[in-house]
């Protein structure tokens, strides 16, 4: 019998998995030459706020907005140069480090899915090829 789950975040399997995630991408931000540039030297306080934030998304506690408020992403991201090909470069970034960490690929393509809208709707930038 196939268990039902309410959230994503339990489907995936709740706070050790988002853990995995956030350890296995950030190694993988901090080799692109696209995304490395955008992030400071010391990243662990960016992977506690990305753990934070992807709990909630998910669907699991509120811990970003417990500490920071309402997550407002697209204007915490606006000092920074988002292009299309970043936010593609972040996606690629984030399916691998969905690989590593183990998530079956069904989940890992709904995670995807839905980290793909926000991931877009970021960008504030074109990309210099295109002027």
């Amino acid at each position: 019998m196939q268990q039902a789950y309410g959230t994503l975040y339990e489907a995936i399997g709740g706070a050790p998995m988002i853990r995995r995630i956030v350890e296995a991408f950030y190694p993988k931000v901090k080799e692109h030459p696209l995304l490395a540039p955008l992030f400071p030297e010391d990243i662990r306080p960016v992977m506690e706020k990305q753990y934070m934030f992807l709990t909630q998304f998910f669907g699991g506690p509120p811990l970003y907005s417990d500490v920071y408020g309402h997550p407002m992403m697209r204007a915490r991201h606006l000092k920074f140069p988002i292009t299309p090909k970043r936010a593609d470069a972040w996606l690629d970034c984030m399916r691998r480090a969905l690989d590593e960490a183990g998530l079956s690929p069904e989940l890992a393509a709904l995670v995807l899915d839905r980290l793909s809208g926000p991931a877009h709707h970021f960008v504030n930038t074109v990309d210099e090829e295109e002027g």
